[in-house]
């Protein structure tokens, strides 16, 4: 079992409440869209309507018209969060992969979806791990292409300070994560606490078998 380490009190349940956003936040390659996906998954098996945006597709419509600078990714962010707010508002879970790499595009993204739902995921995966991964190839075309700007090489990555969650892919299994991501707290954890009241967990613990 992973070891986890919280502040605070924490209740467990089998459901988690609908009408949430799951921000997974994380250097390229670091597994956030796979635990999206895989948490999308489980919550449908409840019974849950989910919508998954991941950054990659939303380039391909949404912010076909954004590049990279730091401008065009805080406005990624806030028209991921935008969408989010108005899945959230018709009881729908939103599932965010995206890699928001500044503190306050992500704190921007949580005003807009509000306080009460937003819980942020950091994909602590570290970055020699990544690039070991590299499964479409931007490191490689970084090595070469300095005007790529891909973040964790050519641009910075602000690490969350108090993310929610806190999952490194190369020490936890995926089912592992997404496991506690959807039985770790009750409906009313987070529509009636701060950001500040909820605990952190974070999973680092290697798994075998």
């Amino acid at each position: 079992m992973p070891n986890t380490s919280t502040t605070g009190s924490t209740t467990r349940t089998s459901r988690t409440v609908a009408g949430l956003t799951w921000w997974f936040s994380g250097l390229p390659g670091a597994g956030k869209t796979t635990l999206a996906l895989a948490l999308a998954q489980a919550l449908r098996a409840q019974g849950q309507a989910v919508c998954v945006l991941d950054g990659d597709e939303l380039r391909q419509g949404l912010s076909s018209d954004l590049g990279f600078s730091a401008d065009d990714r805080h406005e990624q962010g806030r028209r991921t969060a935008e969408v989010a707010r108005v899945l959230n508002a018709n009881q729908i879970n939103a599932v965010v992969a995206l890699v928001s790499p500044t503190r306050q595009a992500r704190q921007a993204a949580r005003d807009i979806v509000g306080q009460g739902r937003f819980i942020e995921v950091f994909v602590s995966t570290p970055l020699a791990v990544c690039q070991q991964r590299d499964p479409k190839g931007l490191y490689r075309r970084a090595a070469s292409q300095e005007a790529l700007g891909l973040t964790g090489v050519q641009s910075p990555y602000e690490p969350p300070t108090a993310a929610e969650f806190t999952i490194d892919t190369s020490q936890t299994s995926v089912a592992q994560a997404v496991a506690l991501l959807v039985t770790s707290f009750p409906t009313s954890f987070f529509l009636h606490r701060t950001a500040a009241q909820r605990p952190r967990l974070h999973l680092l613990k290697p798994t075998h078998g």
